[in-house]
């Protein structure tokens, strides 16, 4: 499976009743297509995965599937109790999806010999490949994804841990169990402010959220990084991304919320995020507001 771009990771629109708004789902991937994203990524963190049944995912994926019709890669969430991810694995085949992103099991913390188990048996519950999610309690070893890249469904690898030690070991690993077809992504929030040292342990795709928010910002990031144009790329990471993160860094859970509340500066009504997560203050997006003003600034909008 070819990624070739920024790796799109759309929110879930809600309705002020609570539901999903799936026309406004479908505009606000539909909109975000002409900036060549490399992958789609519904029903996933960005998309609020931890809130949505699975009726919910279903719908999810399948209004993207829709609009991104073949275009590109879209691959659906899956992740939770087991019985949770299966279901989920089986409603995103079912929606049309081409791969699943396997998120981390519910709170319990196993071996890696548990944690590969998990992974085969989302990877049977479904004909889709599937992508393993490296972070929080899901810790694997180089080990452990030597194991996993001997089934031909494991497909990709992202790094939400941060470990780059780590992350270089399995890269390795991976590599030398032959799987030169593996894809490897840059997890971690506001996966731009550490792409450059990813790119040197061989990680070359990473997630964006900002993205999902701003995407001529995330592009012109994007465009500096392949071209090499190190003092842009630099320019965006000290003028809008550091600040982001220092933003995103005042209250737990704001790596979604920002980005729904920056779709709703910018004219798309995606509504709150869901509990636990909490929308910013007034201060706050005033803040953001700013932030955007000089992202857009620095990637040529004025």
């Amino acid at each position: 499976m070819n990624f070739d771009g920024v790796l799109f990771f759309p929110v879930t629109p809600f309705t002020p009743e609570g539901a999903v708004d799936t026309e406004l789902l479908k505009e606000h991937i539909s909109s975000r297509l002409p900036y060549g994203p490399g992958g789609v990524f519904p029903a996933c963190g960005t998309g609020e995965f931890h809130a949505l049944s699975i009726d919910e995912v279903r719908t999810v994926v399948a209004a993207a599937v829709e609009v991104v019709a073949g275009q590109v890669p879209v691959v659906a969430g899956a992740g939770g109790p087991l019985g949770h991810a299966l279901a989920a694995a089986r409603a995103a085949e079912e929606a049309g999806a081409d791969a699943l992103l396997v998120l981390p099991p519910y709170l319990v913390t196993g071996p890696t010999d548990g944690l590969v188990a998990y992974i085969e048996a989302v990877a049977a519950a479904s004909s889709l490949p599937v992508i393993v999610y490296h972070r929080g309690n899901a810790k694997f070893t180089a080990a452990s994804m030597a194991r996993l890249a001997a089934n031909p469904k494991v497909i990709g690898f992202k790094d939400g841990l941060g470990d780059v030690g780590l992350a270089q070991e399995i890269v390795s690993a991976v590599k030398a169990a032959g799987r030169e077809d593996f894809a490897f992504f840059n997890g971690l929030l506001t996966a731009e402010l550490t792409q450059g040292a990813y790119r040197g342990l061989g990680i070359p795709l990473y997630s964006s959220a900002a993205f999902a928010m701003a995407p001529e910002i995330a592009k012109a990031y994007y465009d500096a990084y392949v071209s090499g144009d190190e003092e842009r790329r630099n320019a965006l990471l000290e003028g809008f991304y550091a600040p982001l993160v220092r933003l995103r860094d005042q209250t737990p859970g704001f790596g979604v919320s920002l980005i729904k509340a920056g779709l709703r500066l910018g004219g798309l009504p995606v509504g709150s995020v869901r509990p636990p997560l909490v929308d910013p203050t007034e201060d706050q997006e005033l803040e953001l507001k700013a932030i955007l003003a000089r992202g857009y600034e620095l990637a040529g909008r004025r």
